[in-house]
């Protein structure tokens, strides 16, 4: 049989509008929600008496905690009805959600906003678990490494595009009035590519979808726990989360604080980090040879250390103000890009062959609700990388580049339990 590239996919119809789908969804979560970040930052000084800082980490709160209510619920819908039929309907809840946050992002109702934003989160808990649960059942096994790498590098570079969408948006005059059609044309668009995702049937029609939120979350556990290697998977690509959150959260004071950037250096080092994950996702499909396999990850882990810790002595010492020209110009500063290219790179060799790994390895039958618990511990990482991050930063009064180093040196331990991993799988294979 001959075996093409991964990109004859974005020809198909079993894949395309699905791609498009995705990539829809995850450009305007994140138009909408920087778009009002910004709007909170800049033209309010607070809402419900609180301090701007407080509102946006309250908007942040807002958009995560959806995963720990609903997740359980979205796993068993996701394994209970055709999902396909799900997409469409999800997608369809986005235009209902959107055609209410348009008028409130027109008239400049934020507390609003900030209510339609978990409902965004609620949205994007019940696409989750269909997003990776419904590749393998439209992609044959020597194609899922490479369809993973397209929606990898379609998921990052959407939230680099809706990121820069937002920030150009809000230097117009009019920024708030040309949010609120952008994210509703967005949603539509969204829509009318799920109505070409074609019907995959079901796959446990005898189970019972129960709305008991935190309590279905936590029996997420239970049922991704069933298979070590699985869950060992699933903790691993949590802590890429972990790493990767850490990392975009703390660009913006990086590029202030050590490379004296203005608001431009910020876009680029966003931009060399994605650039980075999706090179690296799309080239797994060629290392692993059309096949699943961990081979690539112990790779990707140390990498993640090896560049972190170049990372850490590539910042200039005394840094004088910069561009993002500057940094692409002057040799000082392009070791900082080719370091978080890098990253990126084998972030991306990190992730995706252990999400075809878990997709391979689960019944189909439970599939969407291992994704969904991956996706609840994905959450909790998240949230205690933003922890970590204020008591190494604040308590314990370490710099940015010390925090990205001592992450680098934690990494290390990942690369031992991921070489680990692979020898299990492999010893599995041949027994």
């Amino acid at each position: 049989m001959a075996i093409h590239s991964q990109f004859r996919l974005l020809g198909q119809r079993r894949f395309l509008p699905f791609y498009l789908t995705q990539f829809s969804g995850a450009f305007n979560d994140n138009l909408y929600k920087n778009a009002l970040l910004l709007l909170i930052a800049y033209q309010t000084t607070g809402l419900l008496g609180l301090s701007v800082n407080t509102v946006v980490n309250l908007a942040a709160f807002l958009f995560i905690l959806p995963f720990f209510l609903f997740s359980g619920i979205a796993g068993q819908m996701a394994d209970r009805y055709e999902k396909a039929a799900i997409i469409r309907k999800v997608k369809l809840a986005e235009i209902g959600i959107m055609a209410i946050a348009a008028p409130a992002l027109w008239f400049g109702w934020y507390e609003g906003l900030l209510v339609l934003l978990f409902l965004m989160g609620t949205q994007s808990t019940f696409f989750g678990p269909v997003k990776y649960a419904i590749l393998p059942q439209v992609l044959g096994d020597d194609e899922l490494v490479g369809g993973n790498g397209l929606v990898s590098m379609g998921t990052f570079v959407a939230i680099l595009l809706g990121t820069i969408a937002a920030g150009l948006l809000m230097g117009l005059e009019a920024a708030a009035k040309l949010t609120a059609v952008s994210v509703l044309v967005m949603a539509v668009l969204g829509y009318v590519a799920a109505r070409q995702v074609p019907e995959v049937g079901t796959a446990e029609v005898a189970l019972a979808v129960r709305f008991r939120p935190v309590l279905e979350t936590w029996r997420l556990m239970g049922v991704a726990a069933e298979r070590k290697p699985v869950l060992w998977a699933v903790l691993a690509i949590s802590w890429f989360w972990f790493l990767g959150a850490a990392y975009l959260t703390q660009f913006p004071n990086f590029a202030h604080s050590h490379l004296q950037g203005d608001e431009t250096v910020v876009t680029l080092l966003l931009s060399m980090f994605i650039v980075g994950i999706s090179i690296g996702s799309v080239l797994c499909e060629r290392l692993t040879r059309h096949r699943i396999t961990l081979a690539p990850v112990p790779w990707g882990a140390l990498g993640l250390t090896l560049l972190g810790v170049d990372l850490f002595f590539a910042v200039p010492a005394n840094p004088e103000p910069s561009t993002w020209w500057t940094l692409v110009t002057e040799p000082v500063y392009i070791r900082v890009l080719m370091d978080l290219v890098g990253i990126g790179v084998c972030g991306g060799l990190f992730i995706v062959p252990l999400y075809a790994f878990i997709q391979h390895e689960t019944p189909q039958h439970k599939r969407a609700r291992i994704i969904a618990a991956l996706n609840v511990i994905n959450a909790l990482f998240m949230v205690v990388s933003a922890l970590t991050g204020i008591l190494v930063l604040g308590v314990l009064e370490v710099g940015i580049p010390g925090l990205f180093l001592l992450l680098s040196l934690v990494n290390g331990l990942v690369l031992i339990a991921v070489r680990r991993l692979r020898w299990r799988v492999q010893a599995s294979a041949c027994g």
